[in-house]
């Protein structure tokens, strides 16, 4: 049975609903940034924000770009915005990965046409948790569709993140792991990952593409992601889940003793 050679134990849920609508191996590099450590305590959001910023260094002007979502892809947004204003960056376009996204960079002048740029340069995203392969769980803030579909497309994705997401195996966390399915019928799907993964179900949270989140939770760490990835993705109305595998080119984690680049 496939359920007993990907997981030990687990459980799942289904979000409260909301009515209102490549794998190798890495290398990786320090950048140091300054601090006066007897005296600067740095936030979570701090971390999250040098990552990000570190990352809008990437971008160059003409470039097409995703836009990720979530608290540390807003960082990054939010640079490219102030980069925009003050004349450093121009000739962007962005692809945003939720609607919530798509009005921030609006607000901030970054044009947006999604609809028209097939080919993107450059996409930078939060995750949810990263494993030592540069694997990733993604999708808590139910964009997980979105997302990979501009990332899974990009030239280079480069992810952002503070050193509290780094796992030694993806569902390490203990928290989330999204799969989006179609309202239709959804408990079909509920009962079908119950049953694969051994878990408990709940309620659900709408997506921006009005499909349902059901969310797994591990007890322990998934033995094969991408064979979690596959017998998940049998399943007639699932419509993705939250393991982004073998997609990320660079992962650029902050922590308290400075700014980590791991590279592909």
């Amino acid at each position: 049975m496939a359920s007993l050679s990907l997981v030990s134990s687990s459980h799942l849920t289904l979000r409260t609903p909301s009515l209102t609508p490549r794998r190798t191996s890495h290398s990786s590099s320090s950048v140091s940034f300054s601090v006066k450590a007897q005296s600067v305590a740095l936030s979570q959001d701090d971390l999250k924000k040098l990552a990000a910023e570190k990352a809008v260094e990437a971008i160059r002007p003409g470039m097409v770009l995703g836009l990720g979502t979530g608290s540390t892809a807003a960082f990054a947004v939010d640079q490219i915005g102030k980069l925009l204003s003050s004349g450093e960056l121009h000739d962007i376009v962005g692809i945003p990965t939720s609607k919530r996204t798509e009005e921030q960079a609006r607000s901030l002048g970054i044009p947006s046409w999604p609809s028209t740029h097939p080919r993107i340069d450059l996409a930078i995203d939060g995750a949810d948790e990263v494993d030592p392969n540069l694997d990733l769980v993604k999708g808590r803030g139910g964009a997980l569709l979105r997302e990979k579909m501009v990332e899974a497309v990009a030239e280079k994705f480069i992810v952002v993140a503070d050193d509290t997401k780094l796992v030694k195996g993806l569902g390490g966390s203990g928290l989330a792991m999204p799969v989006e399915v179609v309202q239709f019928c959804w408990k079909f799907n509920l009962v079908r990952l119950r049953d694969l993964f051994r878990s408990l179900g709940g309620k659900a949270y709408v997506t921006d593409n009005s499909n349902y989140i059901i969310d797994l939770y591990f007890k322990e760490p998934l033995k094969d992601g991408f064979a979690a990835g596959r017998e998940i993705g049998k399943f007639e109305g699932v419509v993705e889940h939250g393991l982004f595998l073998g997609m990320a080119t660079s992962v650029i984690i902050a922590g308290k003793n400075g700014v980590e680049v791991m590279n592909k």
